[in-house]
């Protein structure tokens, strides 16, 4: 069992691209063999911004599950799942929704950006404003302590973190709480429990960071305690309430490398993408067509590789040896531009060939993809309810 809990998504626009690949796919590839990973559609956050044109939704969802497990996130390692399958989330949204300031919600910077970059939306809705809270819920719902984002992002996890402290700060103290801390340090047995007072005391008395984290991870690492008995550990630490939220950290990851066709950002509102299904012929065609740099009007003109769209591309795909061949070919003139793209080529192709043979085979047996939600869908509600039952008995809402 992971000691980490990753959870990530992806909004369903369709069919994905190289630049979602290199930029999201790879590394969830990896976080898999890492953590104990969730993965899922946001198909709710889709509407904040498309709630007028939701016929298309359904269909992205499915596509983009292929994709992803074509590109290689797979099912027995990873939980894959859609938000709104999972009610809760919009339950624990609800229920945020009624201590969050409206100032928090206002600062974050991807408000006002998105709002300036979708002028033709009228995004002064409740939904938008409240979408940064949503992504909140879905994380504090798993309790995940790990959130793959990149350095744009960080804002959120930020958010959340604050989110999650004003929750356990006004909730987390449950009747009867020291006791059913004290009986829960018993539980650990009596070697464990004598350290965990230690290093609460040095914590506590004497600011000791170190031995707070020490304590965190005996936590982490042990196992016979229940969920509650544990976090209600980890507040008694820091002299707080129960953690009845789990605060995330941001794992930072590096912006994707991939540039599209024409060397600006791959995205499909530029028309510059290369989708991971695309046919191979167009993947010719695209890359041969690709501009180069202006100076190489005719083929005996001279070149600068790092003014060519088409170099970004050797950087991501090519060796060593074959972007030496490329800077001397460009910068004598030793070489043509269509020679110059051909590793390319060859390389994009290799890359996409296993993924669009995976691709066929579970476009052909939709009932497998279908399966392999649903099962993912029920794990990821267990946890949910789990988190939920510990918010209503925090806030008064238990009537069981």
């Amino acid at each position: 069992m992971y000691a980490d809990r990753v959870l990530s998504g992806m909004r369903p626009t369709g069919n994905l691209h190289l630049g979602h690949y290199h930029g999201v796919l790879k590394n969830w590839i990896n976080l898999q063999h890492e953590y104990e990973c969730l993965f899922f559609v946001a198909d709710w956050h889709a509407l904040t911004t498309h709630y007028d044109s939701p016929g298309d939704i359904e269909d992205n969802v499915w596509q983009m599950t292929i994709d992803w497990l074509a590109a290689g996130v797979d099912p027995s390692r990873a939980t894959l799942f859609i938000q709104s399958r999972v009610l809760e989330h919009a339950e624990l949204h609800l229920l945020l929704s009624m201590m969050t300031p409206l100032g928090w919600l206002e600062r974050v910077p991807t408000y006002k950006d998105q709002q300036e970059k979708l002028t033709e939306k009228d995004l002064s809705t409740y939904g938008f404003l409240g979408y940064p809270l949503l992504m909140s819920s879905d994380i504090l719902i798993y309790r995940a302590n790990r959130v793959p984002v990149g350095e744009d992002q960080l804002p959120h996890v930020e958010f959340t973190r604050e989110i999650a402290r004003r929750f356990n700060h006004m909730y987390g103290k449950e009747p009867g709480y020291e006791e059913k801390a004290e009986a829960a340090v018993k539980k650990l047995g009596g070697k464990k429990a004598k350290l965990y007072q230690e290093l609460r005391t040095r914590y506590q008395q004497k600011g000791d960071e170190a031995a707070l984290e020490s304590a965190k991870a005996m936590l982490g690492e042990t196992q016979n305690l229940s969920l509650g008995d544990k976090e209600r550990l980890y507040g008694y630490l820091e002299g707080g309430g129960k953690m009845i939220l789990t605060e995330p950290q941001a794992l930072l990851t590096e912006a994707s490398k991939m540039p599209g066709l024409d060397g600006q950002k791959m995205s499909k509102s530029y028309g510059n993408t290369i989708s991971l299904r695309e046919d191979p012929d167009n993947v010719v065609k695209k890359i041969r067509t690709m501009p180069t740099d202006p100076a190489r009007v005719r083929r005996t003109d001279p070149g600068t590789p790092e003014k060519c769209p088409v170099w970004q591309f050797h950087l991501v795909y090519s060796s060593a040896e074959t972007r030496a061949w490329v800077q001397q070919g460009c910068v004598s003139a030793g070489i043509g531009c269509i020679e110059c793209k051909q590793p390319v080529i060859e390389a994009v192709l290799k890359e996409l060939a296993p993924i669009q043979e995976r691709a066929r085979a579970l476009t052909d047996d939709p009932d497998t993809v279908r399966n392999i939600i649903a099962d993912g869908c029920e794990k990821a509600r267990e946890l949910a309810r789990e988190t939920m039952r510990d918010v209503r008995e925090a806030m008064g809402l238990h009537f069981g």
